[in-house]
């Protein structure tokens, strides 16, 4: 494998409404097939059902998904015929994508309603510090934490 050159960083465009850039990775994230519209009609719903329970969309947004973020995560190792479950510090833009991805699939999993209610609902729990995205990232502290001792074997 050549290791020369580094992948460049592609920028994304803030979104029209919000003029945010964590809103567009969100919907690039959400969209399936291509379909953009899908994700933004999905996305823009949210933040209007947020708007009408007397909240701030955009800050529960960015609350949800900075809740969201987990600061270590465990990573195997093969040390001796042996597989450890090592804790290492995850980088800052894995730490976004994760907590999108988080937000995305618990939002899908949920029951029964609309896309954009799930969505609402998601966002609300985890800016309130609970929901099933908050729990994810507690087992995953809790597994790192469990495998402290492993840590010697970080490179």
């Amino acid at each position: 494998m050549a290791r020369r050159h580094v992948a460049q960083k592609r920028k994304v465009l803030p979104d029209p409404k919000y003029k945010e850039e964590l809103v567009t990775k969100f919907m690039n994230c959400m969209m399936k097939h291509g379909k953009k519209s899908a994700a933004e009609k999905a996305f823009y719903g949210a933040m209007e059902e947020i708007e009408g329970q007397g909240l701030e969309p955009i800050e529960t947004f960015k609350n949800a998904v900075e809740n969201s973020k987990p600061l270590l995560e465990v990573k195997s190792r093969r040390v001796g015929g042996s597989n450890y479950q090592v804790p290492i510090e995850i980088r800052p833009e894995r730490r976004q994508a994760l907590a999108i991805r988080w937000l995305i699939d618990f939002a899908r999993k949920r029951g029964g309603k609309s896309m954009k209610e799930r969505l609402a609902a998601e966002f609300v729990d985890a800016a309130n510090k609970r929901g099933a995205t908050i729990k994810k990232r507690e087992d995953v502290h809790k597994m790192a934490e469990a495998n402290k001792a492993f840590a010697h074997y970080r490179w």
